[in-house]
């Protein structure tokens, strides 16, 4: 095609101009985030926000969450019920407006809605355009009113289908098979955490949650019900509930600063982690933000002057540092903002200053209250924080040898490491391999041109129960540190990770298909949520999936990952004859094995792991790497079903 005919072809029809709804169907992670499990399950925090925005404005205590048998997903709620008048400027009714446009809705009347989550008016419009059905039912002004819609498009206009003395709107959707065409299958667990997280937020409110495609063993739809009377300090109980508490008490406050609603609730336990987690109307800000930095400067300043009057700290030969103050600490903020600006399409950073001096002003109000009215919990608290200074010049010491060991080293790197050719860290991956024995045959089976090899020596240090300059002092530690090629951080700011050294855009955690291997896989990812969480959340975390028998008959060799897939094989092969082995480690197969299955590109399985709630992953990693036994062995029983870590 020539230059002059390419330039006839790009006309004004060329130009598309995109309509709000086709726009949301074209662009969806735009909107939601992503098209995969998150973006799904992202369609019914979108509705249930609607339903809280109207419990924050004083109409709603009722949210009722129901997956059908079909898989669609039914919101109900007892609020106001959106209006179903004639809208004056575009000629519909009010509740197709809010259905079909985007940036429609309440929200941006500050006389209906002081606050709100969500999406800023797009979340139920974006919720119906990405649906293949959606029917909105309201019960309002003694009738029940009913519009439907099919991929964002209304079916009819706004009817009347019956009478009702109740109040409230229900939504029930099906999300559209062709945008996400990864899985419309939803996660009870996954809307469970979520759901019961809101219930915490907003204390008060009854939330439930109904799974119609299950039954228990009475007969009955699986179900649970959220509700909190208090609030932040039973979620930091919930939260905490695998932790020996320092102090018998949880420390909260809930008003008012600068016309700025702020809920803090914080306790101090025995371990050595710092667990902060901030919301914005409901919204958790896992980036944290202005908010989380007056947190932070009321914490650490009243503290300090608490502990500089009390003397305590005349014998300390060095300063204490802001996270000397927050070691062992679990913290929750909460505030509410009427404007609130997000750093990011995300929203995972609070950006309003003003927020900063009125969380601030609250925390310092807060703990110079508790500390003056419980002198014996202030003592408690003031020693951990000197332990942990003590502690951290310790660590700095330990991370000091891992950066000089890093450098000294031949080329920087530990010696077991087989590194590969490639330079490019993006094309680079790197195999976390339990025991030497399966090391080698990884390194024998790999492609050397851009896999390396690092193997660990049996079970590395649990980091959950370990003091921070122990956890740099360890050997296997050291060598993951120096293998990927990031450093620890500075003293001022410990846990930042210069990813811009990291030597491997893929890490995966290859260890052996039994309870050893899930064990040490769980020890690997605790380090990484503690140590080097970034990672994670940026995807270079993932964990192979080797297959647990090989099955045989004559020449015919296939594999499984599962007894369900042996016992179809084994039944496809004719039954008779058919051999099974079982592998009881990587170390049972060949190098040729290995690549097949598990390492080559073409035709493995990387299982790779996310967060998709912090404070959740938070809790499982406490209680399942903790001292706290009885909720551990809880956990297993109810997860027995999933042996494999299933990230």
């Amino acid at each position: 095609m020539s230059e002059e005919t390419q330039n006839n072809n790009y006309s004004a029809d060329s130009i598309q101009a995109l309509e709000g709804m086709e726009h949301v169907r074209m662009r969806p992670s735009m909107y939601i985030g992503d098209v995969g499990v998150r973006g799904l399950h992202h369609l019914v925090y979108e509705v249930v926000d609607n339903s809280i925005d109207e419990a924050m404005a004083g109409h709603c205590d009722e949210i009722d969450v129901i997956i059908n048998e079909d898989n669609s997903v039914s919101v109900k709620d007892n609020g106001r019920g959106i209006p179903v008048g004639m809208h004056k400027k575009e000629g519909i009714s009010a509740l197709e407006v809010v259905m079909t446009k985007i940036g429609a809705g309440g929200k941006f009347d500050k006389d209906s809605y002081k606050v709100s989550g969500g999406l800023h008016g797009v979340g139920v419009s974006c919720v119906n355009a990405l649906s293949e059905h959606l029917t909105a039912t309201v019960y309002r002004e003694g009738k029940v009113w009913q519009q439907e819609y099919e991929r964002g498009k209304a079916l009819h206009p706004v009817k009347v289908i019956g009478e009702s003395n109740d109040n409230g709107t229900m939504v029930t959707f099906s999300p559209d098979k062709t945008i996400f065409t990864q899985t419309v299958e939803y996660n009870y667990d996954t809307l469970a955490t979520r759901l019961r997280e809101l219930s915490f937020l907003n204390k008060g409110i009854t939330i439930t949650l109904t799974d119609k495609r299950h039954k228990d063993d009475e007969g009955n739809y699986v179900f649970e019900k959220f509700y909190s009377n208090i609030g932040l300090p039973e979620f930091i109980k919930y939260l905490d509930a695998t932790r020996e508490q320092l102090i018998a008490n949880i420390i909260s406050m809930e008003g008012e600063k600068n016309g700025i609603p702020v809920e803090v609730a914080m306790v101090y336990n025995t371990s050595y982690t710092e667990n902060l987690h901030s919301y914005v109307n409901n919204i958790n800000t896992h980036e944290g933000g202005t908010h989380l930095s007056g947190f932070r400067r009321g914490l650490t300043n009243t503290l300090k002057k608490y502990a500089e009057n009390s003397g305590m700290l005349d014998k300390l030969k060095f300063d204490i540092a802001g996270d000397d103050f927050r070691e062992g600490l679990t913290a929750i903020i909460s505030v509410k903002v009427a404007e609130p600006q997000f750093e990011g399409q995300t929203k995972t950073k609070l950006g309003n200053r003003e927020v900063t001096s009125a969380v601030s002003q609250a925390v310092s109000e807060m703990l110079n209250n508790y500390l003056e009215e419980n002198p014996s919990d202030a003592k408690i608290i003031v020693q951990k924080v000197i332990l942990a200074a003590q502690a951290r010049h310790a660590a700095r010491k330990a991370r000091e040898m891992v950066q000089r060991k890093t450098v000294m080293s031949i080329g920087g790197l530990p010696g077991k490491l087989s590194d590969c050719s490639e330079t490019d860290p993006e094309k680079c991956e790197i195999f976390l391999v339990e025991g030497d024995s399966a090391g080698g045959t990884a390194k024998q089976g790999r492609d050397r041109m851009f896999q390396a090899i690092l193997p660990l020596r049996g079970k590395i240090l649990n980091v959950e129960k370990a003091m921070q300059h122990k956890v740099f002092e360890n050997e296997e530690i050291k060598n993951m540190f120096t293998a990927l090629g990031v450093t620890i951080g500075t003293e001022e700011d410990s846990k930042a990770l210069n990813l811009e050294k990291l030597r491997y855009n893929k890490i995966v955690i290859m260890c052996d298909a039994d309870v050893d291997g899930s064990h040490i896989a769980t020890l690997i990812l605790t380090f990484f949520f503690r140590y080097m969480k970034e990672l994670i959340e940026n995807g270079h975390i993932y964990i192979a999936t080797p297959p647990l028998y090989l099955v045989k008959k004559g020449q015919k060799r296939e594999y499984a990952w599962n007894d369900d897939q042996r016992d179809m094989i084994a039944k496809n092969l004719g039954g008779t004859g058919v051999t099974i082995q079982r592998y009881k480690g990587l170390g049972e197969m060949n190098a040729e094995q290995l690549w097949d299955t598990t390492m080559n590109p073409e035709f493995r399985t990387l299982r790779q792991v996310t967060i998709d709630n912090l404070t959740e992953a938070d809790r499982v990693f406490s209680m399942l790497m903790g001292d706290d036994v009885p909720p551990r062995r809880a956990f297993i029983e109810k997860n027995a079903i999933y042996a494999n870590i299933d990230a």
